[in-house]
């Protein structure tokens, strides 16, 4: 599964079984107090028997952090604590997504959506982006260009990257 963290949404996209194609999912409004969306993305990861995650991790142009990105990590983080509650142990990564966001707004444009309504799909179509990006890095045995999120009391100093190409 692919995950765009937004401020105010989370876009989600899923993958075939075979892992070859992206296909969006749904949008998740953010709640901030309850944390509702984290629930319900933990119950769709049951639901469609998601393997592992992909989270975008939004870092600048330059390559360093901003607070998008520390919302992301602290997502993520919250995500793989909350599994592992649940006795699940479905592996969570951070990957890099610069420009998937402008990428989405770029198709749905050139796909004639109306500007009013990208607000409705642009972080599906982001996180599609995302999802994509890492299956086709992981087909080719490419390098992920992110990180595994380790649960709380993991060392964050043995954080691992991904080499293998099976998802």
């Amino acid at each position: 599964m692919g995950v765009d963290v937004g401020q105010a949404r989370v876009g989600l996209a899923l993958s075939d079984p075979d892992g070859i194609l992206a296909t969006p999912l749904k949008t998740l409004r953010r709640d901030l107090k309850k944390n509702s969306d984290r629930r319900v993305l933990r119950k769709l990861l049951e639901v469609n028997e998601v393997t592992e995650v992909f989270v975008g991790l939004p870092k600048t142009m330059k390559g360093t952090e901003s607070p998008s990105t520390v919302m992301a990590r602290d997502y993520a983080a919250a995500l793989v604590a909350e599994l592992a509650q649940e006795g699940q142990s479905i592996p969570v990564w951070l990957v890099d997504e610069r420009l998937t966001t402008v990428s989405a707004h770029r198709s749905l444009h050139e796909a004639g959506v109306s500007s009013r309504d990208f607000k409705a799909v642009v972080d599906q179509v982001a996180a599609v982006n995302i999802l994509q990006t890492s299956l086709d890095a992981l087909k080719a045995g490419q390098h992920l260009p992110g990180y595994l999120v380790q649960e709380p009391e993991q060392s964050s100093s043995s954080q691992e990257t991904r080499e293998n190409p099976n998802v």
